[in-house]
């Protein structure tokens, strides 16, 4: 797989405690980094903005293969795959093949290669190109690696994952890049930069490696963001998390984690006319050895807006969004139930956001609603088992409502309420599939439909100037119907407790 190179170094990086520790230790370096270029702009004397990158759409192409070849040859000639053992014959099969449903592993599908999608993106992100210009790339990028750098059939699931969810993550870590990338640097800080930008973009930092870029200092600023026009919050939450299943409360299971949330621009900003300039983010770190490291995924990105005309001192926005959200769990270890596995991989919809000031003294509310359209989702599953996969994909909808109350400077109450239901069309009885070559079963899961229902208030009280009392509980519920079984359905409930830093 493409992604099977990414998969490698993740779990090297994350196997054991002392490179758990070390990851804690990034993690907390990079939102330091960040933060210094986070402040409010009424005190700054804003530096002057780079140059744009000149549009180089060849270079951006050449990368894009060269990026398939690189990853093709590690698994062909450093891992020795036998899918990696690819000659004409094979590319012509698969063309005459077809495209079908994988059985990769839920982090694979559903992760790993919306990651690797966003690696194709900022070839062209990194060359100049815009948000629009540099989506082709990552259908261009996975298309090529499905037909001829594997001898298995094509995947659509892979396809759709790699290019629309690599548009999402491409976006969005080129955008966190920028934040941490400033040439009046020296010495270790530019250092420290630098690194963190490349961890953050690999396809940029490799761009600014040739170019010269990455060493080059300039004697002014020359910062990659402008927070006059975008402001940027970051915040970094660390404490503990108790998962358990609703009929066993106390025989659940603790994880420390570490959870990073941006917001980026301002949703009524009516300068800000580029997708992505507004978006919010979080991900959730895991550091328990049999949980994912990868907790969490939400982000959200608004592809296009208009103002809703108000009265008095309201705010009202009407906009298309993309939506990216991932939640990934392995069994608990009291009782061998897994918690949750839900994928909303490509998913794009309308959305409106309102904002009222002062409803009374010092409260303030933001209250946002979205619905939208899943090409690609996901999620676990009571029976198919075939290969690495336990989990049926397939498409449907999202409907989502998040009320922010801010309570002066003293507390602040977010309360989300995320409601997926994903149809699985093409499935079969077991008697169906059961002598079947499973790389050419191309099957969905099990043929049905899935509702999940997260229910995910938080509540953080400030007790110094950057510093949150965290504490947050979470409901998921899901209701699986099922063409060829009995239907199933489970609840768990996952609270969070810790301390949150506000840059």
């Amino acid at each position: 797989m493409p992604t099977r190179l990414v998969l490698i170094l993740l779990a090297y990086l994350f196997d054991g405690n002392m490179k758990q520790i070390f990851l804690l230790f990034f993690l907390l370096g990079l939102s330091t980094t960040m933060a210094q270029n986070i402040q409010p702009t009424d005190s700054l004397d804003l530096p002057e903005m780079v140059t744009p990158t000149k549009k180089q759409p060849w270079k951006a192409t050449v990368q894009t293969i060269g990026l398939n070849i690189g990853v093709w040859a590690f698994d062909r000639y450093i891992l020795n795959e036998d899918f990696a053992r690819i000659s004409i014959h094979t590319i012509k099969d698969n063309i005459r093949n077809g495209f079908v449903w994988d059985n990769d592993k839920f982090s694979t599908n559903l992760f790993a290669h919306p990651y690797h999608g966003s690696l194709y993106f900022n070839t062209a992100r990194s060359n100049g190109m815009n948000f629009w210009e540099s989506a082709p790339y990552a259908l261009g990028g996975s298309l090529m690696w499905e037909i001829a750098a594997e001898r298995e059939p094509p995947a659509i699931n892979d396809l759709i994952a790699t290019t629309l969810g690599g548009i999402a993550l491409g976006e969005f870590t080129y955008r966190m890049s920028s934040l941490v990338l400033d040439d009046s640097k020296r010495g270790f800080p530019r250092f420290a930069r630098e690194f963190l930008g490349t961890l953050l973009s690999p396809i940029r930092g490799m761009n600014r490696l040739i170019s010269g870029d990455m060493w080059k200092v300039r004697n002014r600023g020359y910062s990659y963001h402008d927070y006059e026009q975008i402001p940027v919050k970051l915040s970094i939450s660390s404490g503990n998390r108790y998962l358990a299943n609703s009929t066993r409360l106390f025989r659940g299971e603790h994880n420390p984690y570490i959870k990073i949330q941006t917001l980026y621009g301002n949703p009524f900003e009516n300068k800000n006319s580029q997708p992505y300039d507004y978006m919010e983010a979080s991900i959730t770190f895991g550091l328990s050895p049999n949980q994912p490291i990868i907790n969490h995924v939400n982000l959200l990105g608004k592809i296009w807006s208009t103002p809703i005309p108000t009265k008095g001192d309201n705010e009202m926005m009407f906009g298309i969004f993309q939506h990216f959200n991932y939640y990934d769990s392995e069994k608990v270890s009291d009782d061998g139930v897994i918690p949750y596995k839900i994928s909303e991989a490509a998913s794009i919809g309308p959305g409106i956001i309102s904002r009222f000031p002062e409803i009374f003294p010092h409260i303030n509310l933001q209250q946002d609603f979205f619905l939208s359209g899943i090409l690609l989702g996901g999620g676990l599953t009571d029976y198919y088992n075939v290969i690495d996969r336990n989990y049926n994909m397939g498409s449907g909808y999202s409907a989502k409502s998040l009320t922010k109350l801010e309570i002066g400077k003293w507390a602040d109450i977010n309360f989300k309420a995320h409601l997926y239901q994903i149809f699985t069309w093409k499935g079969y009885e077991k008697k169906d599939y059961q002598y079947t070559d499973p790389l050419f079963l191309n099957a969905q899961g099990d043929k049905g439909n899935t509702l999940f229902f997260v229910l995910n208030p938080t509540y953080n009280l400030r007790f110094k100037k950057h510093l949150k009392v965290s504490f947050e509980v979470a409901y998921y519920l899901r209701h699986t119907h099922y063409s060829y079984h009995q239907d199933v359905e489970t609840q768990l409930v996952e609270t969070r407790i810790g301390l949150t830093y506000e840059f």
